[in-house]
């Protein structure tokens, strides 16, 4: 689904509240039952971090909070519950809750057939937000333009621009996350896709006080492509190595931190090697399609655990994890590719960037299962 809106930052997202209110409201009524059951969070505690976190995002961008106030009001929901789903990991995994998944890549366009960036990531979470998430495209009044997949009430995930810049999400867990005041992930991101250069991107992500780890990919058309760990107080890079960066759910970088994650997310450790291992001939050789890259997202070594993940049947029914949704960009014609759960038995949704605002736009069918086995 995908839900169109243009405006003001305060107009887009009440719009957007209008338009999804049925969806906010069952997103935070997941949230409201996983912040008391796994974090020990009560309706009080929500509601205090949740004001927090709305100071924190007129500090960060004033922009970011304008739309989310603007989405309380349109979906009649306590802006304190909107700003506490857009800092769902810092309520989660700062106490501890440990369970999500990714597999990010991002090609170079000099390793590409068509000489373009490529950006693409699978994103593993609980597979009951997959009917709350949906693609939001929003167009300011100076006509800078995002496209990104969003959970009901929330604001960003992966997703590009109009200044043909992309960025991937990949959770991270460290020692160092501790929750608090300071600039949520979520935020983050939306950040980065209201970047109109890398170096702004750069700032968005570093230059901030953080509470929780995360991995951002970050490419863009230009043709360069970096990948940012981030914890409180601390960041790593990695930079393209023979025209790719993949990444999962660990960190990479040796950073002053331990690794909340490494040992018990699903394949982590092999996860980036093994995308890699599936498209370093065809960049080597440099004639990369995206076609490469969906089948790599579609691989399933170690399934269930794979880089397509499907759910564990000995996993606790509303504890299961699976690739809720694939999403493959090229970055030099802003478009957006887009598969639900799983992505292994399911086209793709191809969104044009210029088209979204259209009326009646609709996106063209790609990357066909039945054309994959012919």
């Amino acid at each position: 689904m995908l839900i169109a809106v243009e405006g003001t930052y305060e107009e887009m997202g009440a719009e957007l509240g209008r338009r999804t209110s049925e969806l906010v409201a069952r997103s935070v009524e997941t949230y409201l039952r996983r912040f008391r059951d796994q974090a020990g969070l009560t309706g009080a505690d929500v509601r205090r971090w949740g004001a927090t976190y709305l100071d924190v995002a007129r500090g960060y961008d004033a922009s970011i909070a304008a739309m989310l106030e603007g989405l309380a009001a349109g979906a009649g929901q306590p802006v304190e519950h909107i700003t506490a789903l857009n800092a769902r990991t810092e309520m989660l995994y700062g106490t501890g809750y440990r369970d999500e998944g990714c597999t990010s890549v991002a090609v170079l366009p000099r390793h590409t057939r068509t000489r373009h960036t490529l950006l693409a990531q699978n994103w593993d979470w609980h597979p009951e937000q997959g009917p709350v998430t949906f693609l939001l495209a929003t167009r300011d009044t100076e006509g800078f333009a995002v496209l990104t997949l969003a959970e009901a009430g929330m604001l960003a995930k992966s997703g590009l621009n109009s200044a043909g810049l992309g960025v991937c999400a990949n959770l991270l867990v460290s020692d160092r996350d501790t929750g608090g005041p300071g600039v949520p992930y979520h935020y983050l991101l939306r950040g980065v896709l209201q970047s109109r250069t890398m170096s702004q991107a750069h700032r968005k992500a570093l230059d901030v006080p953080r509470i929780s780890s995360g991995n951002l990919l970050i490419a863009d058309a230009g043709g360069e492509a970096i990948d940012l760990e981030v914890a409180p107080d601390v960041f790593g890079t990695l930079l393209p190595r023979d025209g790719l960066i993949t990444h999962s759910n660990h960190f990479q970088c040796p950073l002053p931190l331990v690794d909340r994650k490494a040992a018990t997310s699903a394949l982590t450790l092999l996860r980036p090697t093994r995308a890699r291992h599936l498209l370093e001939d065809a960049a080597e050789a440099r004639i990369l399609e995206l076609a490469d890259i969906v089948a790599a997202l579609r691989d399933h070594y170690s399934y269930p655990d794979s880089i397509c993940r499907h759910v564990d049947p000995d996993v606790a029914k509303g504890e299961d994890v699976a690739s809720v949704y694939s999403v493959v960009m090229d970055l030099d014609v802003r478009e957006l590719y887009i598969a639900a759960h799983p992505p292994c038995e399911r086209p793709y949704e191809r969104w044009r960037l210029d088209d979204l605002f259209e009326p009646g736009a609709v996106p063209d069918i790609c990357f066909p299962i039945e054309e994959e086995h012919a």
